[in-house]
């Protein structure tokens, strides 16, 4: 069982979605890639990403994990450079490939933080915690795409890193149901990322509504200005 503060993240890049769910409070910072800046009709560039990152902050976002590009580890090294220098607390997400890998090493030993990314086995988390990554991101969703028991797997993963006590955190994406992300979060996992609509399904209740809308009419009844 963690001990540690837990993180809820936003996984888009649409600012429109940042605007509506990041005053609440209740989310840590952001997390995207270039599949979704293209989503969001979002240019993948170094100054879009600049303008992207000043948003976030300035809508209350803590941390922004941003997404290096490039064929080789050469390029990815580079631009995960120039990625870390565009906002205060940037996470250079970087996939876990063997070229991914390479420059992972490289940044990690700049003192950049990294996420490693597109994660899908126990094997990956281990070469996260290894390097001494910041975060290591399984994608739930996908494995149970493939037929697997994402779930299950991502609790694992989550317990090797207890086991080996990396401070590594394991960043739980690809998460499509509030329900899902309740049922991690109830075993144990602390960092956890999630779209728009997750966000909207996690806050919403009826009843809450409804006791509010009855405690505004008291107290207008009662004088309340």
């Amino acid at each position: 069982m963690s001990s540690r503060p837990l993180r809820l993240y936003l996984d888009s890049a649409d600012p429109e979605a940042w605007a509506e769910v990041l005053p609440t409070g209740m989310i840590y910072g952001v997390t995207c890639n270039p599949l979704l800046l293209q989503r969001a009709q979002q240019a993948c560039t170094f100054d879009n990403l600049a303008r992207l990152g000043d948003q976030a902050f300035a809508l209350g976002a803590r941390e922004i994990h941003l997404q290096s590009w490039g064929e080789d580890e050469e390029t990815l090294v580079t631009c995960g450079r120039k990625l870390a220098t565009l906002a205060p607390q940037v996470a250079v997400k970087v996939p876990a490939t063997d070229e991914g890998l390479r420059a992972a090493r490289r940044l990690i030993s700049e003192d950049i933080p990294v996420t490693l990314t597109a994660v899908y086995n126990a094997g990956q988390v281990l070469a996260a915690a290894a390097m001494g990554a910041a975060y290591a991101a399984p994608y739930l969703g996908r494995l149970d795409d493939q037929g697997r028991d994402g779930t299950a797997e991502v609790i694992a993963m989550q317990e090797l890193l207890l086991n080996t006590v990396s401070p590594t955190r394991l960043l739980a994406a690809s998460l499509r149901s509030a329900d899902k992300v309740v049922e991690l979060a109830y075993e144990g996992l602390d960092t956890l990322t999630f779209g728009p609509d997750v966000a909207f399904d996690l806050l919403d209740e009826p009843l809450t509504d409804e006791a509010a809308d009855a405690f505004q009419a008291a107290a207008e009844e009662m004088g309340g200005e």
